[in-house]
Formats: C-alpha cells, sequence, structure tokens
C-alpha cells in the first residue's frame, strides 16, 4: 500500500520507539493549567469587500472576538468579555466592508428550553444575538435566539450587511444590524423553519420548513404575507442556495420517510439536486446520485461544501467513489467534474474571493494531518498551499488583497490564525500565546499504524515520556464522534484540542500514550467510516482497541499490567466497553460522559415508524452496550459528566453508577451541576483533567491521594 511505503510497518516502529527512547532526555515539568492555557481559535471569517478577518479566542474560558486587518494583519480584540463565564461565542459574520461583527452568545437550549449556566446562577440565562462595530462603543443586542441543539447557531446577513437573520423557537426572525429596532417574528408557520439564506438583492429570503416526514424550501418575499413553495413533495428537500442573479434557487432531496423499514440493516440514501425558478416555483433535477452505499447523502460536509458561485457551475461533494470529494456541475445539469480526485477526503471549504476557485482543508499526502489546498471550480490539478508537519484548517479568502488565512498548529504549538504567504505560514496575534506555554516540553506523538483483528489497518499517534527506558503504565485514549479523527498535533476543535493538551500532560507524568482512530472514525475512506456491525450494531470498533492494547503490550517500555484507557462521549462509550468486557486487559479507566445502553437511544436516531424488527434490534443495541457486560467488569473507573449534557443524558451515567454499586465494582465519580456535554467552564476541564490524572497515578502507579 501506499502507505506502507510511505510509513514504517507497526513492527518497524516498535523496533524505533524501543532503540529511540533509550536516549536521555529532560523530563518535562509543566502543570495542566499551562498546558491548557493557550487561547483557542475558531469561527475564522473574512469580509468579503475589505482585507479583514475575525475570530473567536476562548481564553481560559473568556470567549472575546479579534481583528486583523491586511497587509500586516496587526491583530487586537475587539469585545471585553471577561471571567470563565460558560458564555461561548458562536455564528460569528461579518458585513461585507468589515466594520461591523454579528455573533451569538451563549449556550443552545435544553428539551427543557433552558440555557445553559455551570456557574450556578440563580436567575436563567439567555441565547443572544449581538452586533458590535469594530472601534465602536460596545455590543448592542438584535433580538433573543435559544435554538434548540448543539451548533444550530445561524445568524445570516444580508448582502449589503444592513439586516441579520436568524431562526429561533421554529421560526425565521429579523433584527436590523444597527439595533435600530428589536427583532421581530417574520413567519408564524407549520413546522420548524430553518436555515435561511438571502437572496442576493436582500429582498426574499429562501429557508426550509421541516415537516418531520417531509421537507419543503420556502421562499419569504418582504412586503408579502404569504410564502411561496419550489417544487414541493413527498420529499424532504434542504440546503436552499440563491443563484448569483438571484432567479433559481438550487437545493438537495432527500428521500422522505418510509415506514416500516427494518432497523438492522443498512440502507443507502439517494439524493439528487435541484434547480427551481425562485418566480414560479417550478423545479427540475439536474443531477442525482446512485443506488449503491457509496452513492449515500455525504452527510459530513454536504452543507457546507454546497456552493452556487458566480461562474454558474454549482460545488458539491460526494463520495461515490469512497472518499468525501468535491465536484462541480453546471447549473443547468450534466456531468460532473471531480476536482479532487484521490484515496483522501476533504473537509472545510471555502469559496475564493472572486468566487472562480475553492479553498479547502484535506489529508492529502499526508494521512492525519491537515493542510490547504485550492483547485479551480472548473478543474485543473489542486494545488497546495501549506505542507510539512504543521496542521491547517478553516482557509478563508479576503476580499481585498485576496489574503488566505487560515487556523494552525504543529504538534507542540498550540492552535492560532495564520496567513499563508509564498514561504509558508505566519502566526497572526501571537502576542496572545501565554509566555509560559511549554511548546519546548511537549514530546512529538509517532504515527504508528498496526492491525486489527479482522486484518484492518488501524492508525495512531503514540505519545513516549521523554527518556522513558523502562517498562511502565500506559494508556489508550479514543476520541468521541465517532466521525472524529486525532492527528499528529493540537486539533482544530475545542474538545480534541483539550484531549491532546491532557494527553501530552498525561506523557509527562510517565505515561505511554495511545490514541487510536478506530474504525468509525474520518478521513481513512467511507469503508473504514461505515463499517459493518459497528457501533449499536455489534460494535465491530471495539476490535480496534483490544487491537490498540496488544500493540502496547509488544513495547518493551509497557507494564501489560498496567494499561489504562480514558475517552469521552463514544470515547466514554469505548473505555466503558473495554473494562465490562476486558478487564483482564484493562487495569483502570475515565469515562467522561459516555454512552452505556444503546437500545436507549434507538428511538432517536432512525425515524422508522413500526420497524418490524425492533425488538430484535433493541437486543442487539443492549448487547453492543457496557450495561450487557457488568458481570464481568471489575477494574475501577472514574464517571465524569455534567448534569445538563445535551449530548448524552445524565441518566446514562445515573443508571451505570448503579448497576456497579450493584455488582460491587469501585468506581468513583465527578459530577458537574449544571455543565452540558463539551464543558462550558475552563475550570471544569482543569478539574475533570485533574482528577483523571490522580486516578490513574492511584490505579496505575499505586500512589495514593485524592
Amino acid at each position: 500500500m501506499k502507505i506502507r511505503q510511505k510509513f514504517p510497518g507497526w513492527r518497524s516502529v516498535v523496533l524505533a520507539a524501543a532503540l529511540c527512547l533509550s536516549m536521555p532526555a529532560a523530563a518535562a515539568n509543566f502543570t495542566l493549567e499551562q498546558v491548557l492555557s493557550s487561547p483557542f481559535p475558531h469561527n475564522l471569517v473574512a469580509a468579503s469587500r475589505s482585507g479583514r478577518v475575525a475570530w473567536v479566542f476562548d481564553a481560559k474560558g473568556a470567549r472575546n472576538i479579534w481583528v486583523a486587518d491586511a497587509p500586516d494583519f496587526a491583530a487586537h480584540q475587539v469585545t471585553s468579555y471577561a471571567g470563565d463565564d460558560g458564555q461561548p461565542i458562536a455564528s460569528l459574520r461579518i458585513t461585507p466592508d468589515g466594520r461591523t461583527l454579528v455573533y451569538v452568545r451563549g449556550s443552545e437550549a435544553n428539551e427543557a428550553g433552558r440555557v445553559a449556566d455551570p456557574t450556578n446562577g440563580v436567575w436563567e440565562r439567555k441565547q443572544q444575538v449581538w452586533a458590535m462595530d469594530v472601534g465602536g462603543e460596545g455590543p448592542r443586542l438584535l433580538g433573543e435566539m435559544g435554538c434548540p441543539e448543539e451548533g444550530c447557531e445561524d445568524v445570516q446577513l444580508s448582502a449589503d450587511g444592513q439586516f441579520a437573520v436568524w431562526a429561533a423557537k421554529k421560526q425565521l426572525w429579523i433584527a436590523p444590524v444597527s439595533g435600530a429596532t428589536p427583532a421581530h417574528q417574520l413567519t408564524g408557520l407549520r413546522g420548524n423553519n430553518l436555515s435561511p439564506k438571502w437572496s442576493p438583492d436582500g429582498r426574499q429570503i429562501a429557508f426550509v420548513s421541516d415537516r418531520g416526514d417531509h421537507s419543503f424550501i420556502a421562499i419569504y418575499d418582504f412586503g408579502r404575507d404569504s410564502v411561496h413553495y419550489l417544487a414541493p413533495s413527498a420529499d424532504r428537500d434542504v440546503m436552499p442556495r440563491w443563484s448569483p442573479d438571484g432567479k433559481r434557487v438550487a437545493f438537495v432531496r432527500i428521500p422522505g420517510v418510509q415506514e416500516k423499514l427494518p432497523l438492522i440493516p443498512e440502507r443507502p440514501t439517494p439524493w439528487a439536486i435541484w434547480m427551481a425558478d425562485a418566480a414560479s416555483g417550478d423545479g427540475k433535477e439536474i443531477w442525482h446520485s446512485g443506488e449503491k452505499p457509496n452513492d449515500s447523502f455525504p452527510e459530513l460536509t454536504a452543507d457546507t461544501s454546497f456552493y452556487f458561485p458566480v461562474n454558474d457551475r454549482l460545488l458539491f461533494a460526494s463520495e461515490q467513489d469512497g472518499w468525501n470529494h468535491l465536484y462541480s456541475i453546471a447549473s443547468e445539469g450534466g456531468a460532473p467534474i471531480l476536482l479532487t480526485p484521490g484515496q483522501f477526503e476533504v473537509e472545510d471549504v471555502a469559496l475564493s474571493a472572486d468566487q472562480r476557485s475553492v479553498l479547502y482543508s484535506s489529508n492529502q499526502d499526508d494521512v492525519d494531518r491537515r493542510h490547504i489546498w485550492r483547485v479551480a471550480l472548473d478543474g485543473g490539478k489542486p494545488q497546495p498551499l501549506t505542507r510539512g508537519e504543521t496542521l491547517e484548517w478553516s482557509p478563508v479568502e479576503t476580499g481585498k488583497g485576496g489574503q488566505v488565512v487560515c487556523l494552525g498548529s504543529t504538534a507542540a504549538s498550540p492552535a492560532m490564525p495564520h496567513r499563508i504567504t509564498a514561504q509558508g505560514r505566519e502566526m497572526i496575534a501571537a502576542a496572545a500565546l501565554p509566555g509560559d506555554f511549554p511548546s519546548t516540553q511537549l514530546v512529538t506523538p509517532k504515527q504508528v499504524i498496526f492491525k486489527s483483528e479482522d486484518g484492518l489497518e488501524i492508525h495512531g499517534q503514540l505519545f513516549v515520556p521523554a527518556g522513558r527506558t523502562q517498562a511502565g503504565p500506559a494508556l489508550i485514549f479514543m476520541h468521541g464522534g465517532p466521525i472524529r479523527q486525532m492527528m499528529l498535533g493540537f486539533h482544530y476543535m475545542d474538545y480534541y484540542h483539550n484531549a491532546y493538551a491532557m494527553n501530552q500532560y498525561l506523557a509527562s507524568r510517565g505515561y505511554v500514550v495511545l490514541s487510536v482512530n478506530y474504525r468509525l472514525g474520518i478521513m481513512y475512506g467511507r469503508a473504514f467510516r461505515e463499517a459493518a456491525n459497528a457501533c449499536w450494531r455489534g460494535a465491530s470498533e471495539y476490535k480496534d482497541i483490544v487491537a490498540g492494547a496488544k500493540y502496547l503490550q509488544t513495547l518493551p517500555i509497557v507494564d501489560a499490567k498496567k494499561i489504562g484507557l480514558w475517552g469521552g462521549s463514544y470515547g466514554g462509550y469505548l473505555t466503558a466497553l473495554a473494562l465490562a468486557r476486558n478487564s483482564d486487559l484493562f487495569a483502570a479507566g475515565v469515562d467522561f460522559h459516555g454512552v452505556h445502553d444503546w437500545s436507549v437511544f434507538l428511538p432517536r436516531w432512525d425515524n422508522r415508524p413500526a420497524a418490524p424488527d425492533a425488538k430484535e434490534a433493541e437486543k442487539l443495541a443492549f448487547e453492543s452496550s457496557p450495561d450487557a457486560a457488568i458481570a464481568t467488569w471489575k477494574s475501577p473507573v472514574l464517571l465524569i459528566q455534567g448534569d445538563d449534557d445535551r449530548n448524552v443524558p445524565f441518566g446514562q451515567t445515573v443508571d451505570l453508577a448503579q448497576r456497579l454499586r450493584e455488582a460491587h465494582v469501585r468506581f468513583e465519580e465527578l459530577v458537574f451541576p449544571d455543565e452540558i456535554h463539551g464543558f462550558l467552564m475552563w475550570k471544569s476541564w482543569i478539574r475533570a483533567y485533574g482528577a483523571t490524572a490522580k486516578f490513574f497515578d492511584r490505579n496505575l502507579k499505586g500512589q495514593g491521594g485524592r
């Protein structure tokens, strides 16, 4: 295989590790607070008619917006929120002239409609939409949001930057960016109305009206008291996109819900691209997928890769060749052009400033990292903009000067904004990095490849304590998702940026750490991500965790009897499953907000009314869960979760605790009242990771204390 040619096989890695690790090195000496101190950047945006970029920095729980201007990109902070207050900032938008920023502050609402407040305040919080002029007096409130699920914040600015529209309480709301008048409700329609998109002239808004088993694309015309629908059908229409002239709307059509389908067999999800006349509502199909599994709707990046740029070619993502790639097609239909061929996957996608090319991140030629590439919309050879032992993601291009800016990191330096030059990349806002961040004391993880029980190749990153020559304790880390990938450097998601830092901290405390990219993860092809008999259908991915432990046992620097494991969410599930099934192999574990009984979730996942195999599916789901193997669970575990978790119900931990107590399994718990799945407060991460390190010290090193 090509991977084998570029990287050593796992046996070579074992030998190399044994030889290299006999070399002396200075012991790392840094605190958990230091390695988690860097401000995490996200939500990078660029103004379409100026040289300004903006992003959000989360510095120890204090979230603020920063901007930088071409050509020198000297950065400065715009907002002045202070303290670890548990108030995230999302959906950052910038007006075309770069003068005004619009954003959402506060977490999404839970099922009871309550916005999270992990500070334990006595008064209910609100999720709100704000605007602020760069250099202005301060933020101004535009209106309330309170959207109902993680990542649901979606503010859209009109082309002239004068108005903002967003979805809240199942309807559309609008406000002038100036704040001159309060936000008001724009629609009062049936269903859940979301995903608004402005027409180029600002006189109409296309949006999705979700009716449950079907959905429509609707258009609201300002000055009228009714909406009209585009080619309504019994299917689910999503992702509306206006043509540059405002006369047409492209959208994606997915089959509607079919009743009495069995749950256990996995079925492909065919889909099609439609084009409709915005005035008449008449539409036609311009492209449709095949019927094979690889032809299924590419949920991971479909929405963020679907564009209708100025050259009258639509851009879309498809996995028809087994890899997530970009294609373009003429707006009238015809054969699509594959823009990114090869055995790699595309992730972040953005149009260039002139809308004639595409910027994207991928793992082409560097399977366990990300780099930025550019390709023309009408085809041609993609060109790398970054390369080497760095990682880059979230590219944008300024409207003035055409400067490409991205976020990036390395194995030893945390995520920061960078501008891309002909010579490489240059960090923006370097002064924001803490002076005592321990970059020089961090280890460089090694890429390792080992085989699972059924022969599947599994990638991992091996963190080895500096100077390690003797056998000692080791840990396996498993990411959540499961549609994630850990990489050879600081991650692009805050949750895993923290987890990578934690693995560095554990290595500094003497643990060999293996981060396992088990099947179901991304960037290794669709067949790897959609593995057979996985998740609740049989947990085949657990084989990869066992294989990781057996790989560790081959290393002379690992004590085979002192292997623990930890992870969050799906990684928490795998932690619990490993302890339940193989306490003979895993000596201790830390389970962050893991799933313990899949059968509880079946009704939420697949909207398949009256499934004929519902009872069989429920039995299979339970047997694929940690709860089914409590009788063989012997090793100690630390359970960590916030009780306002909106992803994994806190009841999963409540139930497991009772089962463990009844089975006389030793467990500890750390519960955060009113925290959510991805902890909102920096101090929650510090407490949780600190407790994790001490738990492993007690159970794998025999060190006392709590």
